[in-house]
């Protein structure tokens, strides 16, 4: 048994039966976990509050290849345990005990769309390494593709680095033009909007979006924004709350301070300058909390009504890149590329202030 980080780990007793039982029933414990938490195989531990012995979920070594000194962690947190830090304290203070054991390396399976396992992954100090397709079985009979998260003996165990922080108070937004993550429940609406003609030929490839791949890019918005890679926002107007468009930052060049956006708008709420706040919303905040040091943007050569958009949010033509993007039919088209920088931006916010 262990008592640290605000936690205790205890063998499980008769008298956690009926919490166990709530845990076992809650959805998202059997979503995310390919066995019941009362089972799992190795070495498991109930884990209970520091300051009383009420179960608050369970964490165990699943898979232990004593020959790799390796093995991968199971954790579990009952719904009325949540959002108070106990999962995160919990696998930090169970990892030190198993590296104590001789263990040089933990693993996490994690779903696509657990993005809240992500988060306490990186809290804990582990590092996400890549994707295991079907890593798990799922309760359908098939198999679901998983994230793998690590750490190693010699990790220092402090919270990982995230490219792509978290928006302040969960959204942006000037007043006109709101902006909050992609959620799942925006597929209707991100299905069609993509489907619009003018919307596709934008695309890379410019074909339509099936509905799979849709639901995947919604599903999977939170983990893609915790990896680093890309933060997807719905653009809402502000006034109504109506969903407008989208909009994307995409992390493409971290080594060389360089990110990319791009975005879509429905036709009724076009001409209204809204992309163009959502952009400068966008950029704002990129500037300030990703340390990028340049914001580029593509257009096709015919995209005349992109192009202006994105001068008026402060970027600058840079040039064209022949043949860069995938045509219709096989063919190749030209990119429009635009850049902004940081002082480009004050300037045009600036201009935009003095009218």
């Amino acid at each position: 048994m262990n008592q640290d980080h605000g936690v205790r780990l205890r063998d499980y007793r008769p008298e956690d039966e009926k919490a166990l039982a709530e845990g076992v029933a809650d959805a998202q414990t059997r979503r995310f976990l390919p066995f019941s938490p009362s089972t799992a195989r190795g070495t498991a531990y109930a884990i209970s509050s520091g300051t009383s012995d009420e179960l608050m979920g369970g964490i165990g070594l699943d898979h232990v290849d004593a020959a790799r000194s390796q093995a991968t962690v199971s954790l579990w947190v009952g719904p009325w345990a949540r959002s108070r830090g106990i999962a995160t304290a919990a696998l930090r203070a169970f990892s030190e005990q198993a590296f104590g054991t001789g263990l040089q390396r933990l693993e996490l399976l994690i779903h696509w769309e657990n993005p809240i396992a992500q988060r306490v992954a990186l809290a804990a100090g582990y590092t996400r390494e890549g994707e295991r397709r079907g890593g798990l079985p799922n309760a359908s009979g098939g198999r679901d593709d998983v994230l793998v998260y690590a750490r190693l003996a010699g990790d220092s165990g402090e919270p990982g680095e995230r490219l792509i922080p978290d928006l302040p108070g969960g959204e942006l937004t000037d007043g006109v033009v709101t902006l909050r993550p992609l959620v799942l429940d925006d597929l209707d609406f991100y299905h069609g909007l993509h489907l619009l003609p003018e919307v596709v030929a934008s695309r890379v490839p410019p074909e339509p979006p099936t509905a799979e791949e849709m639901r995947r890019r919604c599903e999977r918005a939170d983990a893609h924004w915790i990896g680093g890679s890309r933060a997807e926002l719905v653009i809402l107007d502000a006034a109504t709350g109506q969903r407008a468009g989208e909009i994307a930052f995409y992390y493409i060049e971290p080594m060389l301070g360089q990110a990319m956006i791009g975005y879509s708008m429905l036709p009724a709420f076009r001409g209204r300058g809204l992309v163009t706040r959502a952009a400068q919303l966008v950029a704002l905040w990129a500037f300030a909390e990703t340390g990028i040091a340049r914001l580029i943007a593509g257009t096709v050569r015919e995209n005349l009504g992109s192009q202006r958009v994105l001068e008026k949010a402060g970027f600058h033509r840079e040039g064209v890149m022949r043949s860069r993007l995938p045509g219709p039919a096989g063919t190749r088209v030209d990119d429009v590329q635009f850049v902004l920088l940081a002082e480009d931006l004050l300037q045009q916010v600036s201009d935009d202030a003095t009218g």
